[in-house]
This record gives structure tokens, sequence and C-alpha cells, in this order.
């Protein structure tokens, strides 16, 4: 097996934690993070061994949260995805959305509609923004696709879900050590790297240092070395 990591997945935890530390709001934080998602994916759009990056940008859980903090989050997604658009031509990246896009307000939907359709052509990193998005949530829809059919299998299921590429490092910022329904079927065999940094300070260079620890593992998949 190779132990290049095609799919990167992240966990991008601790923009309200930074933002507080700072004696600032927690929105200034996720501003920054917004910043960390163009550094990290440009860094990634540069090492062809990369092939998807997937962000865990806005949860199904996340609507729990304060509702002007929620309303803040989708206007920065919106003002992000404009302002990217060029980003993401310019670095030859593929912009695919996972998760349930219906309950978005028909503005940013378009917006992300918009960013998708352009950069469509587009053949280098393919980057995977999670947008109220739960893997238990993704796998109950993706049955449901499937309600019809005689027998699902593993194939079956894994080609209905809105991510069907398998995940081979998963990286958690923050601190914290769960997974926090997040790609459970795809991280089934993921190597999982956990760092106390929080996400607006998560720079390339630590992207970098992992991904070096990432090539020693030996990875058997069940199997023996």
């Amino acid at each position: 097996m190779s132990n290049q990591p095609r799919h990167v997945a992240i966990i991008m935890d601790g923009n309200g934690r930074w933002a507080e530390m700072k004696g600032k709001t927690r929105t200034f934080g996720h501003e920054q993070g917004a910043e960390t998602v163009r550094a990290i994916t440009t860094y990634c759009a540069k090492h062809s061994e990369i092939e998807r990056l997937t962000l865990y940008a806005f949860s199904t859980e996340n609507w729990k949260r304060p509702k002007i903090e929620v309303e803040f989050l989708m206007k920065l997604l919106e003002r992000y995805l404009k302002s990217e658009r060029s980003t993401y031509l310019e670095g030859n990246i593929r912009f695919e959305p996972i998760g349930d896009l219906s309950i978005f307000s028909k503005s940013l939907r378009n917006v992300i509609d918009d960013v998708q359709n352009a950069t469509s052509e587009c053949n280098g990193l393919v980057q995977n923004l999670a947008l109220n998005y739960g893997s238990r949530d993704e796998i109950v829809r993706a049955a449901n696709s499937l309600r019809n059919t005689e027998i699902i299998t593993v194939e079956s299921l894994s080609a209905a879900l809105d991510c069907t590429h398998d995940v081979d490092l998963l990286i958690r910022t923050g601190g914290d050590h769960r997974l926090s329904n997040f790609l459970l079927w795809q991280a089934a065999y993921a190597e999982l790297f956990f760092t106390n940094t929080l996400w607006p300070d998560f720079a390339p260079n630590e992207l970098e240092a992992i991904i070096k620890k990432f090539k020693t593992v030996e990875r058997r998949f069940g199997g023996l070395a």
C-alpha cells in the first residue's frame, strides 16, 4: 500500500478559543480560520501526492450554536467562496461540497453552485468542503437512496455517500481527541493525528511535519507486514 496521503481530512477546531484567548469575539476567530483554510488548501494544491482535501467547515450539530454566530458563519461562508473563486481557478483546484445543502439559503446555494460549476474542469487538488455535514446523516441518506436495492453491499453504500473516497490521513486541531461525526465510514482505516494547535495557528509547516510522520507508519489494513 502507498504511504502517500492521497486523501487528507481535517477537523478544523479551535477558532472560538483562539479568539477568546486574544480577547476578541468568536467571529474574529472564524475569520482568521478562513485565512488558514486558504493557506492549507494552497499548500496541498502544490503537492501532487495529495489528491483530495476534505475540511469540516460546518456540521449538522453546529446549528445548536447561538443564532448570531450561525448567521455570521453563513455570511462568512458566502463571502469566502466568492473571494476564493479565483484562488481555486488559479490553483487548478476543484471545489466539491459534501453534506445536505438543501437547508441553506438560496443565495448561499447559488454561490456554492457557481463555484462548483466554475471549477468543474480543474484537474488538480479536489477540495471537499463539508457543509451541514454529519457522517451519520450522510450514511442514512445513502442507505435511503438504496432502499429499493435488493442487497446493499459495502461497495454500493460507499458509492452512494457524499464522499466516495477513503481517507488516508485525518487530522484534528484544537486538542480534542474525537471524530465528532466526521467521515466515520471513509476514515475506517485512516491514520489519526491530533494536535493541540488551534486552527487559526495551524500552518503548512505543521501539516508538512504530520505528513512526514504519516509516511513512516506501516499501514497493514488488517493484514500482516
